[in-house]
């Protein structure tokens, strides 16, 4: 049998991660999210367990609670607990216990809006009737990364969790005690407009979402920490690995160039994929499963999948929505988008993570941009983009982007006031 070729490895990216399915193309302007918490006792604010005797635990209330629900228990690939919910998408565990809801593609911004309402806020008035508090923060702003142990025992996680730290302490923050938020949008008839635009705001998203600027119970001078996290943990997979010119070759290259940390170190080191590729015969399906391990601020996975806001409160989803259909999915206002954020800047993004909208620079232009995509949604029209919606974007905008100013500084003033 014939190995993997590079040739090949770029046919795969180009018909696979860069293109969507057919049934995807039948419904253009598709939109999903993930959204993450970090569930803590409300009492003690100690790190929940999954399940275990004697201390607060997730999943026994997740049992309790999705059986009113009409909840399906079941087991991902990792082995790990999941529930699938019969107004669609999932409910699953990250390494340190973090619960996430990934819902399925959506046809419109407030069909998703409505459907991220009607889990997640009974969800979380249920974790809390029960002692739970599934904090919306980018970090876990009261334990250190000694209060939260690694909860899942999954081979790719342990791999992952020895690799990342021999490079620091970044590694097990960020897989034990961060949350995002991240948006999925197709690629649609635009791709590679989409693909350039949406790199190039990952900096701006990352600023006007920021909301982790405590840690541990202590101010960590960043507006998204969990921004800085992420800059820290392997510059190998991570980042903006964007080219003009060629952006499959690029990410292609950034693919090879990313240590195969699900495969076994050699000599005590691990080796990039393009090393195993030249000197071993790896599977094409070991080949997706490296790409699963690589974490650029947006990840081609047939879909768009931006990974640059934290993880916010659920009655400003709208916000995050907005600007990104509206700037995407919006003609008008995806050229305009172009024009005014030009190549994306990866270095940019420490500068987002620091400073956010205290950034003059990056607040005018995060300022900008959200105008345009609230233009945008109004060109998308009600039938995408709710007028009440719309409304709650723009309440957002108000009080934060047009001030300069992110959920994190309310977070700090309220720990100041405390």
């Amino acid at each position: 049998m014939i190995g993997l070729t590079r040739p090949a490895l770029l046919t795969d990216l180009a018909e696979g991660a860069f293109a969507g399915p057919i049934s995807g193309s039948l419904t253009p302007r598709r939109i999903g999210a993930e959204v993450e918490f970090i569930p803590v006792d409300s009492l003690t604010g100690r790190r929940c367990a999954i399940e275990a005797d004697g201390v607060t635990s997730s999943l026994p209330f997740l049992r309790r609670f999705g059986g009113t629900q009409g909840w399906q228990e079941g087991r991902t690939p990792k082995g790990t607990p999941c529930f699938s919910l019969p107004l669609g998408g999932t409910l699953t565990f990250e390494p340190g216990g973090q619960i996430e809801y990934s819902s399925p593609p959506c046809r419109s911004a407030s069909g998703l809006l409505t459907l991220l309402r009607r889990v997640v806020l009974p969800l979380r008035a249920a974790a809390s009737g029960e002692g739970i508090e599934l904090l919306a923060l980018g970090i876990d702003p009261l334990n250190s990364v000694d209060g939260a142990p690694l909860l899942i025992d999954a081979k790719r996680y342990q791999r992952m969790a020895e690799y990342l730290a021999r490079r620091g302490p970044a590694g097990a923050l960020m897989m034990r005690q961060t949350a995002a938020l991240q948006v999925s949008l197709d690629f649609d008839d635009e791709p590679w407009l989409r693909w350039r635009v949406l790199n190039a705001a990952a900096p701006y998203i990352t600023a006007t979402f920021a909301n982790s600027p405590i840690y541990a119970g202590e101010t960590t001078g960043y507006q998204s920490a969990r921004a800085e996290v992420w800059r820290r943990v392997d510059p190998a997979r991570t980042g903006l690995p964007y080219d003009e010119r060629q952006p499959v070759e690029a990410y292609l290259e950034f693919a090879l160039h990313a240590p195969a940390i699900l495969f076994p170190a050699v000599d005590g080191a691990h080796r990039s994929f393009g090393e195993w590729l030249s000197q071993a015969d790896p599977t094409l399906d070991e080949w997706r499963d490296h790409l699963s391990t690589l974490f650029p601020e947006v990840r081609p996975r047939g879909h768009l999948e931006l990974r640059s806001a934290d993880s916010i409160e659920p009655e400003w989803y709208a916000a995050p929505l907005a600007l990104t259909c509206g700037m995407l999915y919006d003609p008008r206002s995806l050229r305009a988008a172009d024009d005014l954020l030009g190549t994306p800047d990866a270095g940019l993004l420490d500068r987002a993570g620091r400073l956010g909208l205290h950034d003059p620079a990056i607040a005018r232009t995060a300022n900008d941009l959200f105008a345009l995509a609230l233009a945008g949604c109004r060109g998308l029209g009600s039938g995408y983009f709710q007028p009440s919606d719309l409304d709650q974007a723009i309440e957002y905008f108000d009080r934060y982007t047009r001030r300069g100013r992110a959920p994190a500084d309310e977070v700090i003033e309220s720990a100041i006031a405390a």
